[in-house]
């Protein structure tokens, strides 16, 4: 799309009236809170989803690619917030045998296409957390701030000027949250240890991608509770799978040594990415953060309708289901939370409440990725119909938990309640018995021991050998570097190696066979 088109889209998308769009999104939760009572928000059993993120590369290289919008059509993925970007969407299916395998066999069917259409571009979708390898002749900075001022005609024969950032999908939202009156509301940085970044829009989130496991609940009414435990088990998932311990190596202070990245650098930095880019850095709590237990379905509701609305976007009429609601159902879109409850649905019949878990990073593998789908899902059947007593560890300790995980990966300090109702810190108790009760509750959804045993073993592998993604990075890039590499040249070393071992095991193998005993 032509830079000044997209310009003139984001100048109407700024003509929409906040005080306006807050009140008809306040209307539309009364809506909800109807539907929830009447039972419209229900379901016979859980449902989960799956919304999973790559970025493209050069297939016969490890360089950043941007990927051209009709091959997205082709392949069926969605654009994500960079050209680089792409997304893919399961559909639906009930938390059993069959639910499990369908989602596994679409991932890999939807994989396994856009992987064969893309050879014919020469480029790769990678399943990662962070890019590291820049587009061929750019460096990473320049791509992730480069922009563009264009001007079109305001109000009263006035121009107004309109930023757009160059390497940012054509999303009117996107490019509005840089040129909205509260543009301060987002701080269009990154800062972790030892990188500094500054930027007009909020293209460096670009570096980041995820999985994020989709569980709809039976009961509406219920979805606090299902809520809450969630918030217990995101930091000790978190934990199991951080992938994102390095930066592209340009984007390091130029002062900084190898083993100062080493010592200070965090296992997750797609954490703090997501929160600063998009957090005011002048308030204590961005938009971006772990949230607050919830006492009752109401509040779920209250809070998306209240939170704060950056870029109030225009609604138009449709014929969904959630079309009824529409205000709220944008709000949904900017309502950033490491776990978020989600009100919608194509048609009445598929109206439902569900959670979406945002805080796991892009896996190596498929079978990865379905593993923690697996885990979240069988956590949120177990924990609740067991009245798990995780569920009283305080909200700031599992807040703790959680960006301890971000930090430092498997070695964090974390606490537990188990089964039991023993208060723990013993990183192999947490994890027998979290990893039990995941299985315990694909078993009590119909699957076979033996078959809940298969979907949980990439990540049981990982606690027994003490090594998740993130580290077996670090491990590379330290014995690159103690061969007389430099920090650029262990991370691009790093990087390819990574590449080529997903090349052999991304859609029929897992991590666990890049581990050696």
């Amino acid at each position: 799309m032509p830079e000044e088109e997209l310009a003139a889209r984001v100048a109407d998308v700024l003509s929409v009236d906040a005080d306006d769009f807050r009140a008809r999104a306040e209307d539309d939760a009364a809506v909800i809170k109807e539907g929830i009572e009447n039972g419209v928000f229900d379901n016979p059993q859980a449902i989960i989803g799956l919304e999973y993120e790559f970025y493209a590369i050069k297939d016969d290289g490890c360089e950043l690619r941007r990927v051209p919008r009709r091959l997205l059509e082709l392949i069926g993925f969605e654009k994500e917030l960079g050209l680089h970007n792409a997304e893919m969407t399961t559909s639906p299916q009930p938390l059993n045998a069959d639910g499990l395998a369908a989602q596994e066999s679409e991932v890999k069917a939807r994989l396994r296409t856009a992987l064969d259409v893309t050879k014919s571009e020469r480029m790769r979708p990678v399943s990662d957390a962070l890019w590291t390898i820049p587009p061929e002749g750019e460096d990473s900075g320049t791509y992730l701030t480069d922009s563009v001022e264009r001007t079109v005609p305001g109000e009263a024969g006035s121009d107004r000027s309109i930023r757009v950032a160059t390497n940012m999908s054509a999303s009117a939202r996107y490019h509005a949250m840089a040129n909205t009156n509260r543009a301060e509301a987002a701080g269009m940085c990154i800062r972790a240890p030892h990188v500094s970044l500054e930027a007009d829009t909020v293209m460096p989130e670009s570096l980041i991608t995820s999985i994020q496991p989709h569980y709809q609940v039976p009961h509406a009414l219920d979805l606090p509770l299902y809520f809450n435990y969630a918030l217990r088990a995101a930091g000790p998932l978190l934990a199991l799978g951080v992938n994102s311990p390095f930066f592209p190596p340009d984007l390091y202070d130029e002062d900084v040594t190898a083993d100062e990245v080493l010592e200070d650098g965090w296992m997750e930095h797609r954490i703090s990415v997501f929160e600063t880019v998009l957090n005011d850095p002048a308030t204590g709590e961005g938009k971006v953060r772990f949230p607050r237990d919830l006492a009752a379905i109401e509040d779920a509701v209250d809070r998306i309708a209240n939170d704060d609305t950056v870029v109030p976007m225009p609604v138009e009429s449709g014929q969904r289901f959630d079309d009824e609601f529409p205000h709220f159902r944008r709000k949904h879109g900017t309502y950033w939370r490491w776990v978020r409850p989600v009100f919608g649905g194509p048609t009445r019949s598929a109206a439902n409440a569900r959670i979406e878990f945002r805080p796991i990073p892009a896996q190596p593998t498929v079978r990865d990725s379905v593993s923690f789908l697996a885990a979240f899902a069988g956590l949120m059947e177990s924990l609740t119909r067991l009245e798990h007593p995780v569920n009283d560890l305080d909200w700031e300790i599992a807040r703790e938990n959680f960006y301890a995980a971000m930090r430092d990966g498997l070695e964090a300090d974390m606490t537990w309640i188990t089964n039991d109702g023993k208060v723990t810190t013993n990183r192999l108790q947490l994890y027998e018995d979290l990893l039990a009760h995941a299985e315990d509750g694909l078993v009590n959804r119909g699957l076979s021991e033996e078959d809940a045993a298969k979907y949980l073993y990439p990540l049981r592998r990982r606690v027994r050998q003490h090594l998740t993604p993130g580290r077996w990075k670090r491990e590379q890039v330290r014995a690159a570097l103690e061969n007389g590499t430099s920090l650029g040249g262990a991370i691009e070393s790093m990087q390819r190696e990574y590449v080529s071992r997903q090349r052999e095991t991304l859609l029929e193998g897992s991590f666990a066979d890049w581990i050696v005993e």
